[in-house]
């Protein structure tokens, strides 16, 4: 199981401690090394997701949470690359943040994003809807099986702090408790989860 972009490595650690053979790749050296330290029982490399040097097909199952939508360029070398390292019929399962309903009703009245960004601006991520999140994955040779929002309790604080002022907080932390199972995830959802499927 390839897990792109581990980060702090708590998912490759948990699916080694399962059995599984797990390997957690993440740009960082620092990282790497120190979880290379601390979970012997895992399997960690500094590696590029967009270039892992793996061998075709040699996978049986990639996750990657929150990663593919920090490149400028898009998502489809992400893409491209699990396509390539994954075995026929294994599954690619992939979060990215949601331009969710509310998000989008809330920039109804911008102008549009200018086409290049402002001198000294640094990109930081792409946040897309259920359909653009599919139509790349479809691009990109993926039989998609499911495309979903999730995080509620996240966007529904989100939403609190920078919408009507609270302070991130108790008060914050119980409303979004208290509301996130009777919200809409195509209203609230931070993020999007899509699983899909390499053809055989």
């Amino acid at each position: 199981v390839l897990d792109g972009g581990c980060g702090m490595g708590e998912w490759t650690v948990h699916l080694a401690r399962q059995g599984y053979r797990a390997v957690g790749l993440d740009i960082s050296a620092t990282t790497v090394a120190t979880l290379t330290r601390l979970f012997p029982e895992a399997e960690f490399a500094v590696r590029d997701i967009r270039a892992t040097e793996f061998a075709d097909a040699s996978f049986d199952a990639y996750f990657s949470w929150g990663v593919f939508e920090h490149f400028e360029e898009g998502l489809q070398r992400c893409i491209a690359e699990a396509m390539r390292v994954l075995k026929p019929g294994a599954p690619l399962l992939i979060s990215v943040p949601f331009d969710n309903a509310r998000l989008r009703w809330l920039r109804r009245n911008q102008p549009p994003a200018p086409a290049m960004a402002p001198a000294g601006s640094r990109f930081y991520q792409w946040r897309l809807t259920e359909s653009e999140l599919r139509t790349e994955l479809e691009r990109g040779g993926f039989k998609v099986e499911a495309v979903a929002p999730i995080h509620k309790r996240q966007g529904l604080m989100r939403s609190l702090h920078h919408e009507l002022g609270l302070p991130y907080g108790r008060v914050v932390q119980a409303l979004a408790t208290m509301l996130s199972p009777v919200i809409p995830g195509s209203v609230f959802g931070h993020m999007l989860i899509a699983v899909a499927r390499k053809p055989s």
